[in-house]
């Protein structure tokens, strides 16, 4: 188990658990935060776009081309935006830091740390 830092659409950020294997969007979902996530994970629509720390861009595999065309839906894309669905949690991402879109002024803006929250 790890964790993954999500900034809310208020700025408020909270520390989600974060098991392998499982899909960012997943883990999310199951935490309560509103991603609509339609195609279940497919890459088949953008409902799932979130904002990437840049320091972690690195880490991540490369959008595959379905998911760039997905990327170029969204309403406020950016050259961190990816879909949730896209990036499988693994230990190497314990402490992925990432925002849904409209939070705060960027990936990280405004951030709040509410340890152990999980709401």
């Amino acid at each position: 188990m790890g964790v993954i830092r999500l900034t809310d659409h208020s700025g408020a950020t909270h520390r989600l658990d974060a098991a392998e294997g499982w899909r960012v969007m997943e883990i999310i979902r199951d935490a309560g935060f509103p991603i609509e996530a339609e195609c279940g994970g497919s890459c088949a629509c953008a409902t799932c776009h979130i904002h990437v720390a840049p320091e972690w861009l690195d880490r991540l595999h490369g959008a595959r081309d379905d998911e760039e065309e997905r990327l170029d839906t969204v309403a406020d894309p950016g050259p961190t935006s990816r879909l949730s669905c896209q990036i499988i949690w693994t230990a190497a991402l314990d402490g992925l830091e990432v925002s849904l879109p409209g939070a705060g002024a960027g990936p990280v803006a405004g951030r709040i740390e509410l340890e152990g929250a999980v709401t």
